[in-house]
């Protein structure tokens, strides 16, 4: 029986609204016709724990010591280490469906892991700019619109991503 796959190593995520006040206040660092990709080059602000993590001031409700993270978030062992730190906007005025956001969302996070390697370190922000056009993608998941979505964002992040 083979092995598994190596796992994929993800840049880190955004979370903090602060951050991304900082980085869309920045000039956009390349566009297409739907994205804009912003860079900052800088640290979060916040590069603590993750919530309910050692040191955390809240309140949880979980006795055992072992399970301090929600099961949304990464193992301990999972989490992102590398410098660069990606944060998507997908706004409900360009994209009304939140089938249609999910799928925009999952294709920026994948096209960032397939350019990780070119990302230069600090803060990235990928957001949605205009909407897809209805008329020509009628289906809020269809297979034209992860196409469109797709050659975009690697575009996108062809044009801006800088060698390390």
């Amino acid at each position: 029986m083979p092995g598994r796959p190596p796992a994929v190593r993800m840049p880190a995520r955004l979370v903090d609204s602060a951050d991304f006040e900082r980085v869309l206040g920045e000039r956009s660092r390349a566009t297409t016709d739907h994205f804009a990709l912003h860079h900052l080059g800088s640290q979060p602000l916040r590069q603590g724990s993750p919530p309910g993590g050692p040191g955390s001031t809240k309140l949880s409700t979980i006795e055992d010591p072992a399970r301090t993270f929600p099961v949304e978030d990464f193992a301990p062992a999972a989490l992102p280490t590398g410098p660069a730190w990606v944060g998507v906007v997908v706004p409900k005025r360009y994209a009304k469906r939140a089938v249609t956001r999910s799928l925009l969302k999952r294709q920026i996070y994948a096209a960032t892991v397939r350019h990780r390697a070119r990302l230069a370190p600090g803060l990235w922000i990928v957001r949605l700019r205009a909407s897809f056009e209805p008329s020509r993608f009628i289906s809020a998941a269809s297979p034209a619109l992860r196409h469109q979505a797709r050659s975009e964002l690697d575009a996108l992040l062809s044009a801006a991503t800088v060698v390390r």
